[in-house]
């Protein structure tokens, strides 16, 4: 069985205040929130003694040392799912999402998720983003359509995690709101958290996390506009969230949407994730793709288009 791997080094000078989970994750290569698990775990060690709070200011001349045991085995079983594979090679790939699939298994979701079929397909998955989302680096919601990045190994995992980090990714969606617009494009600021009394559901809340949308009317419909949105974040339902925040609710969706839609849409709301760009990993290539909606999408568009 493989061993845990540790590594160890004294805080230089230039890092002083530098918090411990930025430290460690740098020390070992691992994904931030990787770094923040090991600490919880009690793997992350100052000066000997192990320390409990990711945000632990770091001083010059501390000793960090971090163990990061081996991947486990992934309980998840792999199944036959048909998958499209938009691109793959040693080190990445980019598959298409359909709506109707969770990303990775969770409570009420253990089989029929993207990582399922993930498992089945691709030979290697990354192994630091946990044994029930391997390989997963960034997710969208059950009912979005659209690109999906999956690294292969942990040193892709790390550096695509790190682009997404920076905003250097480029990320868009096109989608069909409610409503018209007396603007042609627009920018929405909100932090975003859990809704204080509905857990199941995210809201703009003092406190959240940081998170900016920008959209752009591409076409006026009838009743409704398509925009395509732009993330400069990636929060839990941000653009859904953010849109219904300046009264143009996604159309079709049952969490933040109307509780009577002007249009029966069925199947969730009609968000598509049409547009990813980022930096190849080992190469330094740009690489950019870019994906159809589905049927249901663009039957709704046409639907709505009509006079």
């Amino acid at each position: 069985m493989e061993d845990s791997r540790f590594f160890s080094a004294p805080v230089p000078p230039e890092r002083e205040g530098e918090r411990l989970d930025v430290f460690a994750a740098r020390l070992a290569n691992v994904t931030r929130s990787r770094a923040e698990a090991l600490i919880r775990q009690g793997r992350v060690t100052v000066d000997g003694e192990a320390q409990a709070k990711a945000g632990f200011k770091l001083k010059p001349g501390m000793a960090v040392r971090a163990e990061v045991p081996p991947a486990a085995e992934a309980r998840v079983e792999a199944e036959d799912i048909a998958l499209d594979i938009v691109y793959q090679d040693d080190d990445l790939a980019v598959v298409f999402k359909p709506s109707g699939m969770v990303v990775h298994p969770a409570a009420g979701n253990a089989s029929g998720t993207l990582v399922n079929a993930l498992l089945k397909h691709l030979d290697n998955l990354s192994g630091i983003g946990g044994e029930i989302r391997p390989g997963i680096v960034h997710r969208i919601d059950k009912d979005t359509s659209g690109l999906l990045l999956v690294a292969k190994n942990d040193f892709s995992h790390v550096a695509l995690s790190e682009q997404i980090k920076a905003h250097t990714v480029k990320r868009a969606y096109r989608a069909i709101v409610i409503g018209g617009f007396r603007e042609d494009a627009g920018t929405v600021e909100g932090p975003i958290g859990r809704h204080p009394t509905d857990r199941k559901r995210m809201a703009i809340v003092p406190g959240g996390r940081e998170a900016v949308t920008h959209w752009t009317v591409l076409e006026p419909l009838r009743g409704a506009t398509l925009i395509e949105a732009r993330l400069t974040t990636g929060r839990t339902h941000q653009i859904r969230v953010h849109m219904a925040s300046v009264g143009h609710p996604v159309l079709g969706d049952p969490v933040y949407g109307p509780k009577k839609s002007p249009y029966p849409v069925e199947g969730g709301q009609l968000l598509h994730a049409f547009r990813l760009g980022f930096i190849h990993p080992r190469t330094g290539e740009p690489l950019l793709f870019e994906a159809e909606p589905e049927p249901r999408f663009t039957y709704w568009l046409e639907k709505l288009r009509r006079p």
